[in-house]
C-alpha cells in the first residue's frame, strides 16, 4: 500500500511509472518463517514406556499485531505457535506444553503448514528417541501409543506397507517414519536416505501415505503431496535467513540454494480409502518430511541432527 500510493504521488499525468519488486528485495525485505527454539523432556519406565512429556516452545508469533490476534492469541499464547504438540495424538498419560513468546524486531509470517513446520519435527524426532531408548521399531513404537487414533495409525500402516517396512533397507540406506495431522489431514511419510563417504546424504526415496476422507480428486491429492515433499525438503536441506546488525545476509539464489532437480528423490503417494468429509491437501505434506529425513540419517548414521536446515553432509 505504501508503494502504491508513493507511485502516484509521483506520477505526472501521462507519464508512466515502472514499479519493480526484485528477488533482493524480496529476500532482503520481506517477510520471514520465525526461528523457533524446543526444549523436550520424556519420562520412561524400565520398558521404555513413555509416562510423561514437558514440552517448551520458545519463538515469536506469527499472529501479533494482524487481524488474526484478536481470536488465535489467548492468554498471550499464539495458537500457531503450539499447534502439533498441544494437541498429539500420542497416549502420553502427562504432557505440559508451555510456550516463551519472544518479541524480536524481525518481521515474520506464516510458512507453508504454519506452526506444523517446527512442531512437527521436534515432536516426532523425539519419539524416534523414545522408540531407541526402548529398542524398539519406530513404526511398531508409534503403533503402540496412536491405538486411540485410527486414522494416524491408518496412514501410519499404509506408508510402512507401501515402504517395505518389514524388510531391511538396502546396505548404505538409512529409512526413517513421520507421521503428523494438520488442517484436518493425516499424512505418514517414509524416507530413505544414502549417506557416501564423504558424509554427504541424499534422500533417495519418500513414500507418503495421506488420509484427507473423500478424495474429491486423486490427482490434485498426489500433485500436492509432491510439491509438498519438494517444499519441504528444499527448506529442511538448504532454507536459512541469517541476519548480521539486522541486514539480511542472502540476496539471491546464490547465497540462498533451492532444491535442484538432481536433489528431488523419488515420491510414491498412497490415497487412503474413506468416507470421512474431505479436507486440506495443500500443506499437510510439508510437516512430516524434514522429522522423516533426521530419522533416516539417524537409521544411517546413529547421530540426532537437531537443528534446521540440515544441509547435506553428516
Amino acid at each position: 500500500i505504501v508503494e502504491a500510493v508513493s507511485v502516484v504521488k509521483a506520477l505526472d499525468e501521462g507519464v508512466p511509472v515502472r514499479v519493480q519488486w526484485s528477488r533482493e528485495d524480496d529476500m532482503t525485505g520481506g517477510r520471514y518463517r520465525p526461528l523457533y527454539l524446543h526444549r523436550v523432556e520424556a519420562g520412561v519406565d524400565d520398558e521404555g514406556n513413555a509416562l510423561a512429556w514437558r514440552h517448551h516452545i520458545v519463538g515469536q508469533s506469527i499472529l501479533a499485531g494482524t487481524p488474526f490476534e484478536a481470536f488465535l492469541v489467548h492468554e498471550g499464547v499464539d495458537a500457531t505457535s503450539v499447534e502439533g504438540v498441544n494437541d498429539m495424538p500420542y497416549g502420553v498419560p502427562n504432557l505440559d506444553v508451555s510456550l516463551t513468546t519472544t518479541d524480536v524486531a524481525v518481521p515474520v509470517l506464516w510458512w507453508r503448514s504454519v506452526g506444523h513446520t517446527h512442531t512437527a519435527f521436534a515432536v516426532e524426532t523425539i519419539i524416534d528417541d523414545l522408540a531407541a531408548l526402548a529398542g524398539k521399531d519406530p513404526v511398531a513404537y508409534r503403533r503402540e501409543l496412536l491405538e486411540a487414533h485410527p486414522r494416524h495409525l491408518g496412514v501410519l500402516e499404509l506408508a510402512a506397507e507401501k515402504a517395505g517396512w518389514s524388510d531391511a533397507p538396502a546396505k548404505g540406506i538409512g529409512r526413517g517414519v513421520a507421521v503428523h495431522k494438520s488442517f484436518g489431514t493425516y499424512v505418514a511419510q517414509v524416507a530413505e536416505v544414502s549417506v557416501d563417504d564423504r558424509g554427504q546424504f541424499r534422500v533417495e526415496r519418500v513414500v507418503c501415505a495421506v488420509d484427507c476422507g473423500v478424495a474429491v480428486n486423486p490427482d490434485v491429492i498426489r500433485a500436492q503431496m509432491e510439491g509438498s515433499i519438494g517444499f519441504a525438503l528444499a527448506g529442511i536441506l538448504h532454507g536459512e535467513i541469517t541476519l548480521d546488525d539486522g541486514i539480511v545476509q542472502q540476496t539471491n539464489y546464490d547465497t540462498y540454494p533451492v532444491l535442484r532437480m538432481n536433489e528431488m528423490p523419488a515420491v510414491e503417494v498412497h490415497i487412503v480409502a474413506s468416507d470421512e468429509s474431505p479436507t486440506g491437501v495443500g500443506e499437510p505434506g510439508v510437516p512430516p518430511l524434514g522429522p522423516a529425513v533426521s530419522n533416516a540419517l539417524f537409521a544411517a548414521t546413529g547421530t540426532r541432527h537437531r537443528r534446521l536446515p540440515l544441509g547435506t553432509g553428516v
